[in-house]
């Protein structure tokens, strides 16, 4: 019984402490159980990146109000420039709002045609399928690397039943760039042709292209005095890289790649040319012709004299034979056969042969050269003597020949059409590559994200450390010194209840000396004597 009384439970163990020692031990509880839960929050607290950045009101309303909905945490940048929501869910909730047709950017496009009230008129029609087109146009032009913004106005007259009286389409674009940015003219002319060609019938001489600052930007394209444009340049460029690829790589096997330089300055002809040549050849053989036409003509001419004679039977009757032949005088032509005396007889014969013509009709491509120039340097040879010394000797006549007639034929020399080129053996005067500087290890950007991640878990496991070795080892110390220190006491006070309840089993006679060993105890040690009353009021019995 008494073994029970003495075994104390925990409450009566905590309560053996002073109020001190219980305060300072709550509140190193709870200094450990903040740092643990701040650490682990700080641990678990995501890197924030930029989702969109100068959102209009709109569609800054829109995309936090889906953001929401998608329990996405979000935060604004400092001046609430950009919206910021955690790195690992940038790309997916972009994909997400993009389904969604965020952030419009300001412009509407066809979905402004999903909201048609029943009985709208036709008037409000087009004036609805005019803003989706220019709002569909804007955000076309905004993909491009060099737009920041858009706006389009589209002029579209009405149609109308007369020839003299249809107007064609125009557009007028305002383009705001990024600060530094700037477009080229084969960008702009890829902007006036992309907007001419979404507007039926709109010819590209009618869009006007101005940036933010009202600089006109299409102008290059309407004076017309723009020898080239960029598909012409990016051409002739071609050419010529084409025309020193060939040279190289003929020659270099002969000298080395790296002992050969070659430039090409072509002469283009992009003009558009069409002829029409009518040849005619000599006269050929008559034989050796066709015959387009022919006439022939043939008259007889009687003399003068006029029938006489009295009218009857008599005239009427054959001549008789004359009775001496009959000459003819000189200078008169003999009759034809069955020609009467005194006629003439006239032929005349024409023939027309088809006259050899060639009529040809030739248009000359555009694009075609005009003239080639070339320049080619040949770095001299590298020799070596008996004893390994290195030295450069020019090249002979016969091997620089040999380059030159090589280089004509891979460039289709041709001197007729005033092609030129010049070979010439020089040593080359080349810098020594410097071998390029490697980047420290500290400035590699990945090891500097390693070593962020590093010292963010360190700090982790530092606070960690401290708090075990300066908060809790300290604590807990001190919780077992008190409950060995309160078990010793509890042991000497379970010694002397025992010796107390054994003298008084003795009896009568041995009560007294009980009770005189008892004050004695409590004289040399009232702490203890204290204790053991208090377990006695404290116990069953």
């Amino acid at each position: 019984m008494a073994e029970n009384n003495f075994a104390p439970p925990m409450t009566q163990t905590l309560g053996g402490f002073n109020a001190r020692q219980i305060l300072v031990l709550m509140v190193a509880v709870a200094t450990t159980v903040s740092l643990l839960a701040g650490i682990w929050l700080w641990g678990q607290t995501p890197d924030y990146r930029v989702l969109y950045g100068n959102l209009s009101d709109r569609d800054g309303g829109s995309v936090i109000e889906s953001l929401q909905q998608l329990n996405v945490p979000y935060k604004f940048a400092e001046g609430g420039g950009a919206l910021l929501v955690p790195a690992n869910q940038v790309h997916e909730v972009r994909l997400r709002l993009a389904s969604q047709g965020l952030p419009r950017g300001g412009a509407t496009g066809f979905e402004l045609m999903e909201n048609q009230k029943f009985g709208t008129s036709q008037f409000l029609e087009q004036v609805n399928y005019q803003r989706a087109l220019e709002g569909e146009l804007a955000r076309s032009m905004q993909t491009l690397a060099a737009v920041q913004g858009a706006r389009i106005h589209l002029a579209i007259p009405k149609p109308s039943v007369f020839a003299k009286e249809q107007q064609k389409p125009s557009a007028s674009v305002v383009l705001a760039l990024y600060p530094g940015r700037a477009l080229d003219p084969g960008q702009i002319n890829g902007i006036v042709h992309l907007i001419s060609s979404s507007v039926p019938d709109m010819p590209a001489k009618n869009v006007t292209v101005v940036d933010q600052s009202g600089a006109l930007l299409s102008s290059a394209r309407e004076g017309g005095g723009a020898p080239l444009d960029a598909s012409q340049l990016k051409y002739v460029r071609q050419i010529e890289q084409d025309y020193i690829r060939r040279i190289e790589a003929i020659v270099a096997p002969l000298v080395g790649a790296r002992n050969v330089r070659a430039q090409i300055t072509a002469d283009i002809d992009f003009a558009q040319t069409e002829q029409t040549a009518e040849i005619y050849k000599p006269n050929q053989d008559p034989k050796d012709s066709s015959v387009r036409s022919q006439q022939k003509v043939e008259s007889l001419n009687g003399g003068d004299q006029n029938a006489a004679g009295v009218p009857g039977a008599l005239p009427n009757q054959p001549p008789v034979p004359a009775t001496a032949p009959i000459v003819a005088a000189a200078g008169e032509t003999a009759p034809a056969s069955g020609a009467p005396p005194g006629t003439g007889a006239h032929k005349e014969s024409t023939v027309n042969y088809e006259v050899d013509r060639t009529i040809r009709y030739t248009r000359l491509p555009v694009g075609s050269i005009k003239r080639l120039s070339a320049a080619v340097v040949v770095n001299h040879r590298t020799v070596a003597d008996k004893s390994g010394k290195t030295s450069s000797k020019p090249l002979s006549d016969a091997e620089k020949t040999q380059i030159i007639e090589l280089v004509k034929e891979a460039m289709g020399f041709d001197a007729n059409r005033g092609d030129t080129l010049n070979v010439l053996n020089s040593p080359f005067n080349v810098d020594k590559e410097e071998p390029a500087a490697e980047i420290p290890a500290w400035k590699q950007p990945e090891n500097i994200a390693l070593a962020k991640e590093l010292v963010k878990y360190l700090l982790i496991a530092g606070l960690l450390l401290f708090i075990a070795l300066k908060i809790l080892r300290p604590s807990f110390n001190s919780i077992v010194a008190s409950l060995q220190r309160m078990e010793a006491e509890n042991a000497a006070a379970r010694e002397s209840a025992t010796t107390v309840a054994a003298a008084a089993e003795q009896g009568a006679p041995s009560r007294q000396d009980g009770v005189t060993g008892a004050k004695q105890l409590a004289q040399q040690d009232p702490k203890l004597v204290a204790s053991v009353v208090k377990q006695w009021v404290g116990g069953d019995e």
